[in-house]
């Protein structure tokens, strides 16, 4: 749910950011991030700068968007690639739009988020249906490459103590018992799902707490059995928490998976990243985000030792 946002507040944002003073990309963030000019006009593969491996590559402005372009960059660097990187941009709303006039060529995405996001009345919840989807609904100058296995999803968790004494496995498994938990999440979280929890599992709670960004921490102090965090989220391991299997797909599927200019992107670049989607999980994404929010960790640091383990650095 956290990557939903506020249309009108972000364009305006944008407007903002680029009229703001400029200078160039460059590294270290010191530019304007949504300078386009020293990328590809939209239609356009700058004289060829697919030809000579050229990319730019952005990203959202949270840690894990980040981790993804840098793992992007680092895959294509190896390979021979021109990559310039233009870390935390902000919106989707912004960052779809740089893309889409050519202005990046490559961002790492969130496939159930990008269609809901360019189709308001998507019903698409499996990884397969999203990306056919997307397939349709995506403008000519775009295109998605291969998924990876790893998401970075919606779950409801509990504790292994509580997973153990009550055996639950599955989100059907807390139907039988979900009214005697209290459940956290954002405060959203009870208008967008009480409904559908119910219909398709069963699942009543006995009371709902906005616990927002401490969900993880409310589960560990015993406030709520059940919480809404984020299959990639740190607290995960840290505070041994379990997702519940979605079994019928309750939950859109939110795949990483890169999003494209097509114009702008070679066949190495197509390559490469379909061989870093298929060796990337949501295990994998789940350590590597440990170690930037409990290790302090910097993401490129993490990033390449990812992908020398994985042969692909």
């Amino acid at each position: 749910m956290r990557r939903t946002y506020g249309i009108a507040g972000v364009l305006i944002s944008a407007v903002l950011a680029l009229s703001a003073c400029g200078g160039g990309g460059g590294s270290g963030n010191a530019g304007n991030p949504l300078d386009t000019s020293s990328a590809a006009p939209s239609g356009s593969a700058s004289g060829g700068a697919a030809d000579a491996g050229k990319a730019v590559i952005g990203s959202f402005d949270f840690d894990e968007s980040v981790l993804l372009a840098s793992i992007y960059a680092q895959a294509l660097e190896s390979k021979g690639v021109q990559v310039e990187e233009k870390p935390r941009i902000g919106s989707r709303e912004a960052v779809y739009d740089q893309v889409k006039s050519g202005g990046l060529t490559i961002v790492p995405e969130y496939n159930g988020n990008l269609l809901a996001f360019i189709d308001l009345k998507a019903t698409a919840a499996t990884t397969d249906e999203v990306n056919a989807a997307l397939k349709e609904k995506l403008p000519a100058e775009l295109e998605v490459l291969d998924s990876s296995p790893a998401e970075d999803k919606d779950s409801l968790s509990v504790t292994k103590d509580t997973q153990t004494k009550q055996s639950l496995t599955t989100m059907e498994d807390l139907g039988k018992v979900s009214k005697t938990f209290v459940v956290g999440g954002p405060p959203e979280f009870k208008k967008r799902w009480e409904a559908r929890f119910k219909e398709v599992y069963g699942i009543e709670f006995k009371e709902w707490k906005p616990t927002g960004p401490t969900t993880a921490d409310a589960l560990k102090d015993g406030t709520i059995q059940v919480g809404n965090v984020f299959t990639t989220d740190p607290k995960m391991t840290a505070n041994n928490l379990v997702p519940l299997q979605d079994t019928k797909n309750v939950f859109p599927a939110q795949n990483v998976t890169p999003l494209l200019f097509k114009a702008g992107a070679s066949d190495t670049i197509r390559t490469t990243l379909n061989s870093v989607s298929a060796k990337l999980t949501t295990d994998s994404l789940l350590q590597m985000m440990q170690q930037i929010s409990v290790n302090k960790d910097e993401p490129a640091t993490v990033a390449k030792e990812w992908l020398t383990t994985n042969g692909l650095g």
